[in-house]
This record gives C-alpha cells, structure tokens and sequence, in this order.
C-alpha cells in the first residue's frame, strides 16, 4: 500500500511500529502481532464486493493492548449493507484465531463515511478500476 492511501486511512496504534509508550510489546511484538492481524483482516471479504475488507478501507483503528487485546473499529461500504449484524462476527472469528490474541472487540462506526477513494491499489486493482 502507498504512503498516499496508508494517509487516507485513520492511523492505528500497531501502524506506526512503535508501542505506546509504557507499553509492554516490543516494536518487533506489535509489528509481528500486526501482520498477523492484518493477514487475518485479508480473509474476511465483503460478500457483494469481491474484495477483502482490509483492502477496501473498511478498517478504520486497530488497537492493541498490552494483554494483546485487539480493538477494531470499522465500517461498512453502506449502512443498510445486508451484512451489517454479520460482518462484525466474521472480522471477530478471524482475529480469535490468532494464538496470540486474547480477546477481540469490534466495533461498527459510520464516521468518517467509506467512499471509493479509501481502497487500496490492490483493491482497485482486483476490480478493474484502473
């Protein structure tokens, strides 16, 4: 993902590679924890858009806690998407089988609204926007 699209996207606290400070991950224990996070974000699609959730910018926070909790706030591409009581469980399922997370917690917000231009190339790219 660009520089570009990584700043249309609200920033994280696992984005940066720096723990909080005081936290109790190491910068490689957050980045590590990330990556698994994001990989696990991959394998939720949306089911009217033959694209991963992550890769349409409907990931707009992830926060972890030193107990590797993991706080998602995300959207949705419309609220009156027919998945809207789904989606939520499918992000939660995927991130609760990572070994290392102890709990997640998910959380639906329409503010900012999601728009086209918060896809990454990726997504644009799979759907033929280009």
């Amino acid at each position: 993902m660009s520089k570009a699209e990584q700043s249309k996207r609200p920033p994280t606290v696992a984005e940066g590679g720096t723990p909080v400070k005081g936290s109790k991950l190491s910068k490689e224990e957050l980045n590590d924890l990330r990556r698994k996070i994001v990989a696990a974000l991959k394998t939720v699609r949306d089911p009217e858009i033959p694209v991963d959730i992550y890769e349409l910018g409907l990931i707009y926070k992830i926060d972890v806690t030193d107990e590797k909790k993991v706080r998602i706030d995300m959207t949705l591409t419309a609220p009156g998407c027919p998945v809207a009581g789904e989606m939520p469980g499918w992000v939660h399922d995927a991130l609760s089988e990572i070994p290392e997370v102890t709990g997640v917690g998910v959380n639906m917000v329409f503010d900012p609204p999601w728009d086209p231009n918060q896809m990454s190339d990726e997504a644009r790219l799979e759907l033929g926007m280009f």
